[in-house]
């Protein structure tokens, strides 16, 4: 088996990775998740066996990587002036932050459905390579893909 050199590797897909990064982890934490899935497959890559589908390992890479960092946001304290003070009838939400309305919604499904839908919609991937990606057969890939954006559409955003 032949690898490419990993630089190669590297410039042929950093602008798709880097945009996959954004959707799941976030306009904030993309610059994190995309290095770390750099630094995580220069560490794995001098031990691949297989080399038939270098994409889809990347992209796993950044889903873990994504989801690790989605796991962190929610164990890490928010420093604030003041607590306010709220009562049970009244929710607390959350701003955006000047994110898109459809990128939060994006981000707020379940993992699997939220890779599927970005690399299908946004860059493209073929189901065969999506169920290589999501260790998943085509149709449940398929599924997947299907099952996201009738969330996105019941939200009434995509």
């Amino acid at each position: 088996m032949k690898l490419p050199p990993f630089q190669a590797l590297l410039d042929e897909h950093r602008t798709d990775l880097y945009r996959f990064c954004v959707a799941t982890a976030g306009p904030g934490e993309a610059d994190d998740c995309f290095q770390e899935t750099w630094i995580a497959a220069l560490r794995a890559y001098p031990k691949l066996r297989r080399s038939e589908n270098l994409r889809a390992w990347l992209y796993r890479i950044a889903q873990n990587k994504a989801i690790d960092l989605h796991r962190s946001r929610t164990r890490r304290p928010v420093p604030v002036e003041a607590v306010p003070e709220t009562t049970a009838a009244e929710p607390v939400t959350a701003g955006l932050d000047g994110e898109s309305q459809l990128w939060g919604a994006v981000r707020e499904l379940p993992p699997k459905q939220r890779t599927a839908v970005f690399c299908r919609a946004v860059l493209g991937m073929s189901y065969d390579e999506l169920a290589a990606l999501l260790e998943s057969s085509q149709d449940a890939a398929r599924r997947n893909v299907f099952e996201g954006l009738k969330k996105l559409r019941e939200e009434r955003i995509a």
